[in-house]
């Protein structure tokens, strides 16, 4: 399952991480070519079975026309033959990462009884399970994953990291307010997320996580100050049970086995204590009391619901512009909780990159991964415009082809994700669907009077022939009706006499007093000098430019 590893990323002794590191494309290519036990933790933010629409982002930044429906950004799931044939296998897959038989069939009922009930929520399981048996391969043994998800999948969601991960190693599953009001007409309105916290093993990192005390319980038990003016609570200097070692003998006169109990610290410890002031002795005599500081304390220990992270403002600083986007506070919680200086950070579903900055701005390595270059883009421009980080100096980018050469490289390696790039670099949507699309990898919008029109885009690595641009002119006129006016053939290899001559008796596309080739073709070296495909709303390519996309 594991392909050649990526050379110099990882020490090859400790396996720990070296660099830094920005990844663009499939999480399930990158992990499987990830060593064994080399990340500390893993957030998750995926796409889930909610229909979110992710369009808002890219026309920001682009500037480009979106139709609500697009699917590029959208988590829009179907059990094409593609998930099938992974559903199919899926029982032989499991069996190579060592899992009980008993699971096996669990999973082969389950899928049976899916395929016919909810086919979107088994398409989205499946996608997600091939994922989450890497995320556990790659976890150290003291590691720990946070999946963060909304209600409608939650519980489904947990029934397959139980299988993944072992119900033993099941944490908490963390519901976080993520808004105060939302209306709801028939029903409780919404107002939180899911995060499934899931450890390796039963002996993780925790360093426990905290909440602000709040003012009440401040005044209500922080009643003492000392010379200095610092307050104060008192608090039991004995713990409960008896025992036989020091800790179970008489301290200053006092015998905590007479009230069933022991001394909280060994009597060395407790006359230290006492000579740094700590130890509270009553008026009279009595039980002498702990004093514990308000300014040591690291505050509230958290619970599992958390209420006190707010989302992002309208006009924060930290926004970027995502409708999914999470505050970096809540990252910086789960960082800090299951991690120490120094260790890996993973997020696979990298997104506008929140758990990289939580990771950089707390000292912890870090690898974010995104199959969107435009997401790739962000987070690279947040790096260096907010946080002063320069690729090649403090983190390292791969998978973005910036040659031709790169480009057969990243097709030579992953065919659909340089279907996915090339689609990106034109400045178009990359298709969600790999199979069943009659050869559209991908759309570019464009505004006419008449509303919006696309052009469909096709993509070709390796030899190419001028029946492939007769495919595609076929294509165009059978998606006529759909709005579609135009093909764009994008190929890797040098455009033929017969392409072109393919192309042109396709004619032309005439809108405003202008015509525009009704196919056109480009190849990748055209794309990548900028000569993007020539639509009426001048869609520029959106390469790996020096050129940030934020206006900041």
């Amino acid at each position: 399952m594991i392909a050649e590893p990526f050379p110099g990323i990882f020490d090859e002794t400790t396996v720990r991480l070296r660099q830094n590191h920005l990844f663009y494309g499939d999480n399930l290519t990158i992990m499987r070519r990830m060593p064994s036990a080399s990340i500390d933790l893993i957030y998750l933010d995926p796409p889930f079975n909610s229909q979110r629409n992710y369009n808002l982002i890219y026309k920001r930044l682009t500037g480009q026309p979106v139709p609500e429906q697009e699917e590029a950004f959208c988590d829009v799931w179907e059990m094409d033959q593609e998930k099938e044939e992974m559903a199919r296998h899926m029982p032989s897959v499991l069996r190579t990462y060592d899992v009980p038989e008993d699971v096996v069939m669990f999973w082969e009922a389950w899928i049976k009884a899916l395929r016919h009930t909810q086919p979107r929520l088994l398409a989205y399981l499946v996608y997600m399970t091939y994922r989450l048996f890497e995320m556990r391969r790659i976890l150290r043994p003291t590691g720990a994953i946070y999946l963060h998800c909304d209600p409608t999948a939650s519980h489904y969601i947990k029934v397959i990291m139980d299988g993944v991960f072992g119900h033993a190693n099941f944490r908490n599953e963390i519901s976080w307010k993520r808004t105060s009001t939302h209306n709801s007409a028939k029903r409780y309105a919404p107002v939180h997320d899911v995060i499934l916290y899931y450890t390796k093993t039963s002996k993780y990192t925790w360093n426990g996580a905290f909440t602000e005390l709040d003012p009440g319980y401040v005044d209500r038990f922080y009643r003492f100050s000392d010379a200095n003016g610092r307050k104060y609570r008192l608090s039991d200097l004995t713990a409960a049970q008896t025992r036989n070692g020091e800790s179970g003998r008489p301290w200053r006169g006092i015998n905590p086995t007479d009230v069933g109990r022991h001394w909280a610290a060994v009597h060395a410890t407790l006359e230290q204590w006492d000579r740094e002031g700590r130890i509270h002795w009553p008026k009279g005599g009595g039980k002498p009391s702990f004093k514990r500081y308000l300014d040591e304390m690291r505050g509230q220990p958290a619970q599992s619901i958390w209420t006190d992270v707010p989302v992002i403002g309208a006009q924060a600083n930290e926004r970027l512009g995502y409708p999914t986007q999470k505050p970096i506070a809540l990252l910086q919680r789960i960082i800090t909780a299951s991690t120490n200086p120094g260790d890996a950070v993973f997020d696979p579903f990298a997104g506008c990159g929140t758990a990289v900055y939580a990771a950089h701005l707390l000292d912890r390595k870090w690898i974010g991964c995104d199959i969107a270059i435009l997401s790739v883009r962000i987070v690279r421009d947040v790096l260096a415009l907010r946080y002063g980080l320069n690729e090649g100096e403090h983190y390292e980018v791969s998978g973005v082809p910036l040659s031709v050469d790169g480009a057969t490289e990243l097709f030579e390696h992953d065919p659909r994700q340089f279907q996915h790039w090339s689609v990106e670099l034109s400045g178009g949507f990359a298709s969600t669907k790999h199979t069943g699309d009659r050869g559209i990898d991908g759309r570019i919008h464009f505004e006419t009077k008449d509303g919006l029109r696309n052009m469909v885009i096709s993509v070709k690595g390796g030899h190419v022939n001028p029946s492939f641009v007769r495919e595609l002119a076929g294509t165009v006129q059978q998606e006529r009706q759909d709005g579609t006016e135009m093909g764009g053939f994008i190929c890797l290899q040098p455009v033929t006499k017969g392409m072109r001559e393919a192309a042109a008796s396709a004619g032309m596309f005439y809108y405003q007093g202008k015509d525009y080739e009704r196919i056109q073709l480009r190849t990748v070296e055209d794309l990548l000098a900028g000569r993007a495909f020539d639509t009426p709303s001048k869609v520029q390519t959106l390469g790996w430019t020096k050129q940030p996309l934020l206006p900041f």
